[in-house]
């Protein structure tokens, strides 16, 4: 099978321009149903599989997204690298709405999230300290700069709070004085699974407010958020493409292709018949 670039929309995203469409797929997972059917198509020259994150409508608030289910099925689709748009806040004044940035670091402020395909009866620990895929964000980063130009950003931390419910001030106040430069409520757990399921992942940034640390005559609310996200759609769209068209074919031999190499804490020889089966997609090769 060819590899394929899987896309993950963001609150807004929900279809793709330009995908020429071949087929609709849903999927069943050993962890649940995914957000939507996942949309195969070519994109810039490019095999893709679309999933819009929230489903169709967006059925689904961040907190209850099955990630899970979401990468396992990209996996499952033979995606190697994925680009994930994302709604985010901005917790610095140079990241004004509109910008687009690439972070390349995560802070987790979730809770009871299923955020690891490893649990009742294999113990795996991944080396997490640069979270996003280093050669992915540079490709994706050169395409935004020539749509954006100084409007895209290279580099920052992301704290993924929970949600549903946005920040209060003192929330947004604090996360500043830690270093925290943009705020959401999705990508690292996206980010965690797919390194589990070693699979590339870069998150696209779409700036769409200042959280409610920067007060204003202009009311802070997730219908504005919205309107500022659908007014840079045509943007994402235009990094996407140009991004595919700037992959390679071959894609590198990087660290995120073997996460798992040496991670592995149990002997797969002793591993239930059922935890093989059930990871077999992320981690079959392993069983060897």
């Amino acid at each position: 099978m060819t590899e394929r670039i899987g896309i993950i929309g963001g609150s807004g995203l929900y279809n793709m321009d330009g995908l020429d469409i071949k087929e609709r797929i849903e999927l069943s997972t050993p962890f649940g149903s995914p957000s939507d059917a996942y949309i195969l198509g070519t994109f810039a020259g490019k095999e893709v599989v679309f999933l819009p994150r929230h489903g169709k409508g967006h059925r689904f608030p961040a907190h209850q997204v099955n990630y899970r289910a979401n990468i396992y099925g990209m996996k499952k689709l033979g995606v190697g690298r994925i680009l994930s748009v994302s709604a985010t806040g901005s917790l610095r004044e140079r990241y004004e709405p509109g910008d687009i940035v690439l972070v390349d670091q995560f802070f987790d402020r979730t809770r009871n999230r299923a955020s690891t395909f490893f649990e009742d009866g294999i113990a795996v620990h991944i080396l997490f300290a640069d979270p996003i895929c280093r050669r992915l964000n540079e490709i994706v980063y050169d395409a935004a700069k020539d749509i954006l130009g100084e409007h895209a950003h290279k580099g920052g931390a992301y704290l993924c709070m929970n949600g549903p419910q946005l920040s209060t001030r003192a929330e947004s106040h604090a996360y500043r004085s830690w270093g925290m430069d943009i705020i959401g409520m999705t990508n690292l757990t996206e980010a965690k699974l797919a390194r589990e399921a070693e699979i590339c992942y870069c998150t696209i940034a779409m700036i769409t407010d200042y959280d409610c640390w920067k007060e204003s005559d202009e009311p802070f609310s997730a219908e504005k958020i919205i309107e500022t996200f659908n007014a840079n759609i045509g943007n994402a769209r235009k990094i996407l493409k140009n991004a595919l068209e700037a992959l390679p074919a071959e894609p590198d031999d990087c660290a995120c292709r073997h996460a798992l190499q040496g991670a592995l804490m149990a002997n797969p020889e002793s591993l239930p018949a059922e935890v093989r089966e059930r990871l077999d997609v992320i981690a079959g090769r392993y069983w060897i």
